[in-house]
């Protein structure tokens, strides 16, 4: 009997109608979904707020009127969920300890968690599972990092005497105590740490959508969905800015070797998409998926002769660390070189920079260009087709798109170009249906 371990994303657990679904999905395969992670209601509607930003909202409430309205509204939405599943149980005393740790502004993480600690207390009072407070198996350092290895033994030691447990997600607790969340959607990262913990045969990610998809559904209608995906080839498209997942949740679960597989809440039988170590490079397409981000911008650097200055490169990059900056991609020409940077890092310190690069290096000519979007194209099949770089060039300037810049790994598993923002919608769709009949 294989092990599962299963979280619910928000939109998964937004009202008692989708607690049922959850219900019956942990049902199916009761013996082997024992351990369960929740996330905190999301939104039941476009216009509807996620239980997390309302938490936010209350803990920085100033006037006493305000912050009861709206605690009013975050107790209510929970206390509905009882009552239409009709649950023996009254949070009441729960409510009061957060409403008085409020007060005494007991921290923003301990506010936002709490959205995750109810909804772990109502699911498992649903699903006759044990409740296990994350904040007693889940550690982090006195600097806020993660403690893996103490958090990997304490999960093991308490998990070993229950055979079923729901385990909120998002948060843990600071060796002082004090309760410390991971980044948004972190629930994704504490369900792999658990599914790790317990040697799980598959972590299981539910959330609305039914699994990975080639491009962003909200560019390309009804895109093909990514069957099997390598960790390495997510990573890829996580940074690019695909975000079904926490681009965090991979690494505890892929040091263990167990697969995610993103399903939906919604269309529990559909197979949704599996993300493993390894896949066979022949089976699939040529491309594994499609991300990109607008808000970039170009330092171009020119010098002749640059490339026989030694440490030309160093220069610039202790350059761009002495500005706080970290940089993307870094292109270069035999008497040029270009630095791809988040526009909004360098907004308010372009002269400072372009000041900088001119007495450190000496270059010849520095511009800084913005309005610049990246696009990745991710596959791990690339490197065994050839041609493909050529189809992607050929399918933007087919739409009569300017490439702005080409970056290709060693690895060959991506191919980045960048274009004008206003083209870049142009541009994904255009390669999308070059690679997807």
């Amino acid at each position: 009997m294989s092990l599962k371990v299963v979280k619910f994303g928000g939109s998964s657990l937004a009202d008692a109608n989708q607690f049922i679904k959850v219900k019956n999905i942990i049902n199916a395969e009761r013996e082997s979904r024992r351990y369960v992670v929740p996330s905190a209601p999301g939104k039941r509607f476009s216009e509807d707020k996620k239980i997390t930003d309302l938490l936010y909202s209350c803990y920085e409430c100033k006037l006493p009127d305000e912050f009861e309205k709206s605690f009013s509204i975050i107790t209510e939405r929970f206390n509905s969920i009882i009552a239409e599943l009709h649950l023996d149980l009254n949070l009441d005393e729960e409510f009061m300890k957060i409403k008085n740790s409020f007060i005494l502004k007991a921290g923003r993480d301990y506010a936002a968690s709490r959205g995750e600690y109810i909804n772990g207390l109502i699911l498992a009072k649903y699903l006759n599972f044990t409740f296990i407070d994350a904040a007693e198996i889940i550690y982090f350092q006195d600097n806020g990092t993660f403690d893996a290895e103490r958090t990997n033994d304490a999960i093991k030691n308490v998990l070993l005497h229950y055979d079923n447990a729901v385990i909120p997600g998002f948060y843990g607790s600071m060796p002082n105590d004090t309760i410390k969340t991971f980044s948004r959607g972190g629930s994704d990262i504490t369900g792999s740490i658990i599914a790790r913990a317990v040697s799980a045969d598959i972590y299981e990610n539910f959330t609305d959508v039914s699994g990975f998809m080639v491009i962003d559904p909200r560019i390309v209608k009804n895109p093909a969905r990514i069957d099997v995906i390598t960790y390495k080839e997510l990573r890829e498209l996580s940074y690019m800015g695909a975000t079904v997942l926490h681009e965090e949740a991979i690494f505890p679960v892929r040091k263990a070797s167990i697969p995610i597989n993103i399903k939906n809440t919604n269309e529990p039988n559909e197979k949704g998409t599996f993300i493993v170590e390894s896949a066979e490079t022949s089976s699939g397409g040529i491309i594994t998926g499609i991300a990109g981000k607008k808000g970039f911008s170009v330092i171009t650097i020119e010098k002749a002769m640059m490339n026989q200055e030694l440490g030309f490169v160093r220069k610039i990059l202790s350059i761009l660390e002495s500005n706080n900056l970290s940089f993307e991609h870094l292109p270069s020409g035999i008497d040029t070189l270009s630095v791809i940077l988040p526009t909004n890092s360098i907004e308010n310190i372009k002269a400072q920079i372009i000041s900088d690069i001119y007495k450190g290096v000496n270059p010849d000519n520095v511009d800084i260009d913005s309005d610049l979007a990246l696009v990745a194209i991710v596959g791990r099949n690339m490197k065994s087709n050839k041609g493909t770089a050529a189809r992607v060039f050929s399918a933007v300037a087919q739409a009569g798109i300017n490439i702005r810049m080409i970056d290709q790994g060693s690895s060959e598993l991506n191919i980045i170009i960048g274009v004008d923002e206003c083209d870049f919608e142009k541009a994904v769709n255009n390669i999308y249906h070059e690679f997807i009949k």
